[in-house]
């Protein structure tokens, strides 16, 4: 079973249900078709639990269906698009 999203795109954010009443942030901003990443946030009851995976792995399918490209502002999303190749597509060049 996934996780729930709700994308607010008044506040450019994505909101990841994670457990109970935990959710993930992921904030950005749009440059064009770009989705500059700005911040991620896992609640720091969750951190160190692989939630920031869940998070990403969560979130890119629905940046990649709706056609963005990905500025990795964040250093989070900049480690992860560098570690796990499958979105490597969505990188502005």
């Amino acid at each position: 079973m996934g996780n729930s999203v709700t994308h607010d795109t008044e506040l450019q954010q994505y909101r990841v249900h994670l457990q109970q009443d935990y959710y993930a942030l992921v904030k950005y901003h749009m440059e064009g078709s770009v989705m500059a990443i700005t911040h991620t946030r896992v609640p720091d009851e969750l951190q160190g639990k692989g939630y920031g995976k869940v998070m990403m792995e969560t979130v890119l399918p629905l940046i990649e269906k709706d056609g963005y490209k990905i500025n990795p502002v964040c250093p989070y999303v900049a480690h992860y698009l560098n570690k796990y190749h499958q979105y490597s597509h969505l990188l502005t060049s």
